[in-house]
């Protein structure tokens, strides 16, 4: 299995951007699909996860300006629509899921990082 982000970028305070992140291989089950972010000298912290069947969590600070999203089929991608985007937004995004293969137990997987820059 392998996650493929892309999107990401420069932008400025108040601007949008979409990162997307698609699972590759023969993909089986999905529990969940979603991003997390690091800035540096910072802690990873959760962006947003969508589980299977449509349910989805935010990080405290990105509440009612991010929104994640998923068709729930197999090797669906995720998408993040970020909206009204500030300086702190800044950071490196990772994508990751839980998901099976055939033949194989659940596992997490971890996508590349994508930068996002918010200038003011």
């Amino acid at each position: 299995v392998q996650l493929q982000a892309s999107g990401g970028g420069s932008v400025q305070a108040g601007g949008s951007l979409r990162l997307s992140c698609a699972p590759s291989g023969a993909i089986f089950s999905i529990n969940y699909m979603g991003w997390y972010r690091q800035a540096p000298g910072k802690t990873r912290e959760l962006v947003a996860l969508i589980h299977s069947g449509g349910k989805t969590e935010y990080g405290g600070s990105v509440k009612g300006r991010f929104t994640i999203s998923r068709e729930n089929e197999n090797n669906a991608p995720a998408y993040l629509q970020m909206n009204s985007l500030q300086p702190e937004d800044t950071a490196v995004y990772i994508c990751t899921g839980q998901l099976a293969e055939w033949g194989h137990k659940m596992d997490d997987y971890w996508g590349q990082g994508t930068l996002v820059t918010v200038s003011s």
